[in-house]
This record gives C-alpha cells, structure tokens and sequence, in this order.
C-alpha cells in the first residue's frame, strides 16, 4: 500500500496548479491532505471519482481554514472524523479511516506561530491527540499517522538550527511531545531509510527559502511499531510544487 501525505495549503488551489494530473502520475492507494481550507462541497469529489478515489472529507466550522481529507481507491471499512472533542473537532484536524486490520490517521496539528493562545492550544491538542491515539491504538494497533506535524522533531529536521531557539515549531517542550511520541510507541517511517541532513518538507515562501533549501520537515508518517517490519519505502517528493510544503509518502506491504 503507497499512502501519501500532502499539506496542499488550499486544495482549490493546489488543483489550479495541476495537482490532479500530479496525483493520476502518482497513483497512491491512499492520499492524505491537510489544510483543504474548503467545505465539502467546495471540493470537486468528481474528478477525485474519475482518478478511482473515494473521498472523505473533515472540514473546519470556520470557511477557508484548515480541514483535512482521505481520498483512497479501496473503501474504508469505517471512517470517523475528529477525536470526539469539540474544542478540536470544529477545526477539521482529525480523520480516521479503517481498512482491514490497518488504520490510517490524517491530522493537521495546528501552528503555534500566531501568538501566545495559539500557542497553548497546539500543546493542549498535542496532549489530547497523544491520548487519544493511544487509547486507539489498544483497539487498532496497526496504525499510520501521517500529516502535517508543525513540529521539527530533531535538529536534523531543521536548517540552521541554532537560528531557530524560541520559535514554534521547533520549542523544547514540542520537541520533548515528540520524543514521548516516539516513546509510545511511534516509528518515523522516514528516518528508517533515510538518516541524511537537509531533507525538508516545508518552506517559507519568503526569501527564496525553496530554492535555498532553508527548509522544515515538519511532514510526518508516523507508523505503530508493529507496523515497523513491513515498512517497504519512505520517501520526500520535493518535486512536486503545489504548496508551500511537498508531500510524503511511505510504502507499507
């Protein structure tokens, strides 16, 4: 199963730019996004249909911001949207889909980079999302979750990172989340194939930042360590240019 994650920053957008002949090119089983920023029916389902995708779709309350979707060519045997929390679940942060024994979670972490309150909202849904995905993973231990993460977990995952102390995103105590992340449980499906520096998923559209590669990897597939075994492939595709962030992909037999 190829399952790819893409932050589109728009997915109206993203298809003005050509990403639906990028995705018939690609052809995953599963293709994750975040930050659709459209309600259901602003998202063209029809041409995901002709592509042979079914599409699951969690937007935010809020029109234009956030929202997360799964459009995958095999049915899911269950989909569930948000973690049963209305503080987060009126955002569009969390989708579920079940297929057989695994399950795929699509999750957009908010950013902490607008101020103090945002700040603290990122913890607290850090906080409940790692407790929610564990208490799901005593049901469904074969578990994927990929997204945007707006967290870089290692000074590797950052350019320069002795420029970037007290900036969120790459704080000490979201930092410390990740590492507890991983503690739990959680396998960065990327770092298993690929230990090497300078391998980003997200840059500033500021300062020609793409091109200079001063970039984040803030773009996750996270997978359950039973899962670890049958990780085939991780991958970065830094050539695909219809957002700020690229996607990610990983490849699980």
């Amino acid at each position: 199963m190829k399952i790819i994650s893409y932050n589109v920053n728009g997915i109206r957008s993203a298809i003005g730019k050509g990403l639906m002949q990028w995705l018939e090119a690609e052809q995953p089983d599963v293709f994750c996004i975040q930050e659709s920023k459209a309600q259901p029916e602003q998202i063209d389902t029809e041409a995901f249909a002709r592509l042979g995708y079914h599409s699951y779709i969690h937007s935010a309350q809020k029109k234009g911001y956030s929202g997360v979707c799964i459009f995958s060519k095999q049915e899911p045997d269950r989909v569930v949207a948000g973690m049963d929390n209305q503080r987060y679940d009126s955002e569009g942060r969390v989708l579920r889909a079940d297929f057989g024994e695994l399950t795929i979670v699509c999750v957009y972490i908010p950013s902490g980079t607008t101020g103090d309150v945002r700040q603290e909202f990122k913890m607290d849904f850090l906080e409940t999302f790692l407790q929610w995905v564990n208490s799901l993973k005593k049901e469904r231990p074969n578990i994927v979750v990929c997204g945007d993460y707006n967290i870089c977990h290692k000074p590797i995952d950052i350019n320069h990172p002795e420029r970037q102390v007290g900036v969120s995103g790459f704080l000490p105590e979201e930092r410390e989340w990740m590492d507890r992340w991983q503690q739990s449980g959680m396998v960065d499906s990327f770092r298993e194939f690929d230990p090497s520096p300078q391998k980003y998923s997200w840059w500033s559209y500021r300062f020609g930042a793409r091109e200079r590669n001063a970039g984040w990897r803030i773009d996750y597939h996270w997978v359950s360590e039973p899962l670890k075994e049958h990780l085939k492939n991780a991958r970065i595709l830094t050539d695909a240019v219809h957002s700020d962030h690229c996607p990610v992909e990983v490849v699980i037999e």
